[in-house]
């Protein structure tokens, strides 16, 4: 059995380089949130970028559903892959982070596409709960992450996809010493989405980690 490669900076910097190149507003995003210190790290990897342009593309998704917006780099990248007449709903409960994210998008003239509700997710979640999605991604507070797949699961078409980061979670999930809430929450999820016989799925060793779920 051929042995899994470790992703150092060096060879995700080649990786990068030898992919499709990103647009130049996604560009400015990155830009700007490394002006951001410790909070850049909630942007989502360039080959997450990457990997969510291309499932939508090659899935034919249409209508997307974003839990946790943050400066907008995940949202442009998927309105950039949906088709004119895509829709994407983007949900976040920071002002300020989603008045730059709005900024960016109509910079890069994809504002039509993308619907922003500011409010607590959850509360957001219960008001579109009759909307009908063909993929969620999920990449906000990870407290809520078991409810937010829940709640958004019963959203999703069948044959639809639920995507959510960080569950390998800096790979604190395999460490028995690391007993923290986040880290024991994101293992619980993991556990929840692997017996749970309504998708099937697959974890991804992208960025933190990308778990994919098909709805069944």
């Amino acid at each position: 059995m051929g042995k899994n490669i470790v992703i150092s900076e060096k060879i995700e910097k080649y990786i990068n380089n030898f992919s499709f190149k990103l647009s130049r507003v996604q560009k400015e995003i990155i830009d700007y949130n490394n002006t951001l210190g410790t909070e850049k790290r909630m942007q989502v990897a360039i080959s997450q970028c990457h990997f969510l342009h291309l499932i939508i593309k090659i899935s034919n998704i249409k209508n997307v559903l974003e839990i946790g917006t943050f400066t907008g780099l995940s949202a442009l990248s998927i309105a950039l892959a949906l088709p004119e007449d895509g829709k994407l709903t983007a949900l976040d409960k920071d002002k300020e982070t989603s008045k730059i994210a709005v900024s960016f998008f109509k910079k890069a003239k994809q504002y039509k596409k993308i619907q922003t509700i500011v409010k607590p997710a959850l509360d957001s979640l219960d008001e579109l709960k009759n909307q009908k999605y063909d993929m969620a991604f999920i990449d906000a507070d990870k407290l809520n992450y078991k409810e937010y797949y829940e709640k958004s699961i019963k959203m999703i078409n069948k044959g639809g996809l639920i995507i959510i980061d960080n569950v390998l979670w800096h790979g604190e999930v395999v460490d028995e010493d690391k007993m923290d809430k986040f880290t024991l929450n994101i293992r619980e999820l993991n556990e929840h989405i692997s017996r749970d016989e309504r998708v099937e799925q697959i974890i991804i060793p992208l960025g933190d980690g990308m778990t994919v779920c098909r709805v069944l």
